[in-house]
């Protein structure tokens, strides 16, 4: 039995020392991946047409590396977190220790908000990449246009002006998404918001002397405002005509 309960904590300590270094490689994973979003943005606003391709194609190559090592690890941790859970609900004894739950649970609040920080950089480098091919297109079509025969240039036209439409399409459907949602949680919180109003008048209703009592105390500080009032404008008045006179 002794032997079975170190065995088990052996592999309670296992399972955190995999999870620390985990949490270590995706802090610095993110933070990398954080700076690659922030160096892809900037380059961006310099770049010109007549730059060469390659760093454009470097930068999102390196995107697509970064994503997918994250991906895994934050795969790999979230296997390991499973394991915890499944240790915490094997152990031996009757029900597991408060410092046990909350190292569990302080591991699983750590990936969690590791997966919301990974994949609100990701969507924010992705819509970027896609408002700047979508840029960069509408320029190619324009130099295009240009320098094309007048016969061959409403022809591509047609074309791209379809890709652009459809691409336009889609960055819409992204905007009413997120206005749903936003429109969602307004509700939630409006509903909220009336469940504590309603709770606060039944409570008032319940007890209407503390009612009359608020009502007592906002008339009296309501008179008090008034007399104090009347006695600056008073003294107003008497230093106005102690001037004059």
């Amino acid at each position: 039995m002794r032997k079975t309960m170190a065995d088990m904590g052996n592999l309670w300590e296992d399972l955190r020392r995999q999870a620390r270094q985990l949490e270590n490689e995706i802090d610095l994973k993110l933070v990398s991946f954080s700076k690659l979003g922030t160096s892809y943005s900037t380059q961006r606003d310099y770049e010109s047409d007549t730059a060469p391709l390659l760093n454009k194609a470097s930068s999102e190559h390196m995107f697509d590396t970064m994503a997918m090592e994250i991906s895994q690890l934050l795969a790999k941790l979230t296997e390991v977190n499973d394991r915890m859970v499944e240790y915490t609900q094997n152990i031996s004894t009757s029900s597991p220790s408060a410092a046990l739950m909350h190292t569990l649970q302080r591991h699983r609040d750590i990936l969690q908000d590791y997966s919301h920080e990974f994949q609100k950089t990701k969507a924010n480098i992705t819509a970027m990449r896609e408002r700047e091919d979508l840029l960069g297109s509408v320029r190619r079509d324009i130099n295009a246009y240009k320098n094309s025969s007048s016969l061959n240039r409403r022809s591509d036209m047609y074309l791209k002006e379809h890709d652009h439409i459809r691409n336009s399409e889609r960055l819409v459907d992204e905007q009413i998404s997120i206005a749903i949602a936003t429109k969602e949680n307004l509700q939630s919180q409006g509903k909220f918001l009336n469940t504590i109003n309603q709770k606060v008048n039944a409570f008032a209703n319940r007890f209407p002397m503390i009612n009359s009592l608020v009502q007592k105390i906002n008339l009296r500080k309501r008179r008090d405002s008034i007399i104090l009032g009347l006695v600056i404008a008073v003294c107003v008045i008497l230093m106005i005509l102690f001037t004059f006179h």
